[in-house]
């Protein structure tokens, strides 16, 4: 499951109330929620999200209040995968569970400028920065976690095991 885009980077302890403000908690649609994508930081995000990237974070990427809607929103704004330095717990099982690949990365967030190409082999584990031609090593993705991904997060997931019984 290869993931390529340009970066949109953002620095540590980013958190949920940043990512989709609590205001907007009310919108039950993703696609709503997804144009209000980190407004507070980059009013122009949700805009340039929208063709595909890959958003760079640093440190305790997700932080905050447990929110699944921090990684609806992002995924709905056209984020393909977050990679960061580390993660909030709760916000990486979050990500995992709406289907939008969450990677720790070390060295990511130094090695990458904004608008870098980036690409990512999520069952090897390796990230390449096409514009600078560095290449990181991640952890793979486990393969239980692949096959979330591929149907679409943990929802997906169990309507489909459901169905086959």
């Amino acid at each position: 499951m290869p993931i390529a885009g340009k970066a949109i980077k953002f620095g540590d302890n980013i958190n949920t109330d940043v990512i989709i403000p609590g205001k907007y908690l009310e919108l039950i649609d993703p696609e709503e929620l997804g144009k209000h994508a980190l407004e507070g930081l980059d009013p122009t995000f949700a805009q340039r999200a929208k063709e595909g990237v890959i958003l760079v974070g640093g440190r305790n990427f997700g932080c905050g209040s447990s929110r699944e809607q921090a990684p609806i929103a992002l995924k709905a704004a056209g984020v393909k995968c977050v990679l960061a330095e580390s993660f909030a717990r709760i916000f990486y099982r979050n990500a995992i569970n709406i289907g939008l690949p969450a990677l720790e990365c070390s060295g990511i967030s130094e090695k990458t400028n904004e608008n870098d190409s980036i690409s990512i082999n999520l069952k090897d584990g390796i990230v390449e920065n096409h514009t600078k031609g560095i290449t990181l090593k991640t952890s793979p993705m486990p393969e239980f976690i692949m096959n979330l991904l591929k149907e679409g997060g943990l929802i997906p997931h169990t309507r489909g095991l459901i169905g086959k019984k």
